[in-house]
């Protein structure tokens, strides 16, 4: 049996944090294909299922604010913040809920849909809170338009790539 490198999981995390800040400048040129397309979303997800929830959390809540601060984009309130906790739940729950759940393509779904669920809802929530700090409203209806209806293609993205990824890597160790 290969004896594993306990620094592995942090080098990982290390890449896909790297994997993170680059990828939108594949986007960024044009900043609504971008958000649709949700290039942040797909290193952070597969950093949770790779390496597990605690860097998936610290992956995902580092990437849009070392970005906003480096690079001025997204900007830091209140996008960066809420896409901090956003993305850190997706890296959270993607680990624990495939470490919970058995390791069947099934099952992989369901942990990658829980997670965007989950990460989506605390976006709303966080956004709701501060937009209402600044005197602003969020509405129902900007939730729907911003978690799921502008980003329909990064879903489609995520539901079809995520897994293929996931059982290629795997099936490597």
């Amino acid at each position: 049996m290969k004896k594993q490198n306990r620094y592995l999981p942090m080098i990982r995390a290390a890449l896909f944090l790297v994997f993170a800040y680059v990828l939108p400048f594949l986007t960024g040129q044009i900043p609504y294909i971008g958000s649709m397309l949700c290039p942040m979303h797909i290193p952070v997800l597969l950093c949770g299922f790779v390496c597990g929830w605690p860097w998936g959390l610290v992956v995902g809540f580092i990437a849009p604010l070392l970005r906003s601060l480096t690079l001025g984009v997204p900007l830091l309130f209140p996008q960066a913040v809420c896409m901090a906790l956003e993305l850190a739940t997706y890296g959270a729950v993607a680990g624990l809920a495939y470490r919970l759940l058995p390791r069947k393509r099934g099952y992989l779904y369901c942990a990658l849909l829980i997670a965007m669920l989950a990460g989506r809802l605390i976006w709303g929530a966080a956004m709701f809170v501060c937009l209402g700090a600044k005197g602003a409203s969020f509405g129902f209806a900007a939730f729907l338009s911003g978690a799921f209806t502008g980003a329909i293609p990064g879903i489609v993205i995520q539901i079809v790539l995520i897994p293929l990824l996931i059982e290629r890597i795997m099936r490597r160790e």
